[in-house]
């Protein structure tokens, strides 16, 4: 029996087994991605993947059609990821950073690179760069949001977006060379 939106709702809503498991397949993939990009590990973003996905069906019964499905399910999951940061401490106002690579970066740098890479740089930030650069650049939070969400201040979330750029400009820029390197040589 197929569903369409509405009733896989009221299903869900109903606790049916079957449409419930239906919603989560059909969205967690998705989220999953969203998780991993906030969470150090996989297995951080499992956790947080389950955490969301038990509140969307405990609160589904307040979704009210004003946006997509989609959308509401991914405003819980970030919401989700960013309390389990909070809660563990993994987010504090970035601003030692001696110890992280800073070489220059032009502009004239025009390259590509796999998701996997992009991912992988993005994942090496620290918690409160990455947590600001995935709200900002990936889910369209202005920095005002962020730092009510983060209970940080707006300038503080322009300055960790910022550095967090740069920070990821440089290690794609350092891989880029190496490649480079490897291909000169090879």
């Amino acid at each position: 029996m197929k569903f369409d939106e509405k009733e896989l709702i009221a299903a869900c809503i109903n606790n049916e087994g079957s449409a419930q498991s239906r919603l989560f397949n059909r969205f967690a993939p998705k989220m999953m991605g969203v998780c991993y990009r906030y969470m150090q590990t996989i297995y951080e973003a499992e956790d947080v993947l389950q955490e969301a996905f038990i509140k969307v069906f405990k609160n589904l019964h307040t979704f009210q059609y004003n946006s997509s499905l989609e959308h509401w399910i991914r405003k819980i999951v970030v919401n989700t990821a960013l309390n389990n940061i909070k809660a563990n401490k993994k987010f504090r106002n970035e601003s030692d950073t001696e110890n992280l690579e800073d070489e220059g970066y032009t502009d004239a740098i025009h390259m590509q690179f796999d998701t996997e890479e992009v991912i992988h740089a993005i994942k090496s930030l620290p918690a409160g760069y990455r947590t600001v650069f995935n709200l900002y650049a990936i889910e369209g939070y202005s920095h005002r949001e962020i730092g009510e969400m983060l209970g940080i201040a707006e300038a503080s979330s322009r300055s960790q977006y910022s550095r967090a750029k740069t920070i990821l400009q440089n290690k794609l820029s350092i891989k880029f060379r190496n490649d480079e390197q490897a291909f000169a040589i090879g």
